[in-house]
């Protein structure tokens, strides 16, 4: 299929099923937390899914292929990462299975109705106004700080969107895991399952990989660290692994 690109976009291979996706490098790109994320997330043959805080579609293109889910919907404020995911899901011929909804994840309670996906899965902004430098590039600023959207925005639609007994999945920043552990519970989606994501093995993490469980009860599968690099562009065989190679 032929799809139209604007100034300064491209189209990348994704190494799955031959699926591509269109980015911009002077908006933003996805990074490896959403394709981790995309091979942490757990979703069985038939489930609709949710993704929050999309971008440009990654996850849900990504999983699509990796899983049975029946149905993805994929949420994003920013019109322009939006109509780029809706032209990726046009160029992978997945119209049928992929929708991409351009709202607020604050009003995500008034686009969807209560407890209607078996799994949500979202790649937030990490930083907050306290932590790291804003990129000029609005684009950017958004996808990396929270500007537009706060964690607790983030699981309090989870949590109301998710069905009972079903699953949230979040990439976030190890430095504010007890926040995010403490915001989970709040919000009754009970952390079932955490891996640790570290650059190199004698670095600390900078990555975090979490399942919670709507009315789950209280137990943590902590899963053995996941080693991104052997040596400097060298990836371990588990990333490998989830990269599809």
């Amino acid at each position: 299929m032929t799809i139209n690109l604007k100034e300064n976009e491209r189209i990348d291979d994704l190494q799955r099923n031959g699926y591509q996706i269109i980015q911009d490098p002077k908006r933003f790109c996805f990074g490896m937390d959403a394709v981790l994320l995309s091979g942490f997330a757990r979703a069985k043959e038939g489930d609709n899914v949710l993704d929050m805080c999309t971008g440009t579609g990654i996850i849900p293109i990504l999983m699509e292929a990796k899983t049975k889910a029946a149905k993805f919907t994929a949420l994003e404020i920013q019109e322009d990462s939006a109509d780029m995911a809706r032209r990726s899901v046009l160029l992978n011929q997945k119209k049928e299975k992929i929708d991409i909804v351009t709202g607020d994840v604050k009003e995500a309670d008034k686009l969807f109705k209560a407890a209607s996906f078996d799994v949500i899965t979202c790649n937030p902004p990490y930083m907050t106004g306290q932590h790291g430098l804003q990129n000029k590039n609005e684009a950017k600023t958004i996808a990396r700080h929270e500007v537009c959207c706060t964690l607790e925005d983030v699981v309090k639609a989870a949590a109301h969107l998710v069905k009972p007994g079903g699953n949230f999945y979040m990439v976030h920043r190890p430095f504010r895991l007890s926040e995010i552990m403490v915001m989970l519970h709040d919000y009754k989606l009970e952390p079932k399952r955490m891996q640790l994501v570290y650059p190199y093995v004698d670095k600390e993490p900078n990555m975090v990989l979490l399942e919670a469980n709507r009315g789950g009860k209280p137990r943590l599968t902590v899963e053995k660290p996941l080693i991104v690099y052997k040596e400097p562009g060298v990836y371990m065989p588990e990333i490998y692994e989830v990269y599809g190679y």
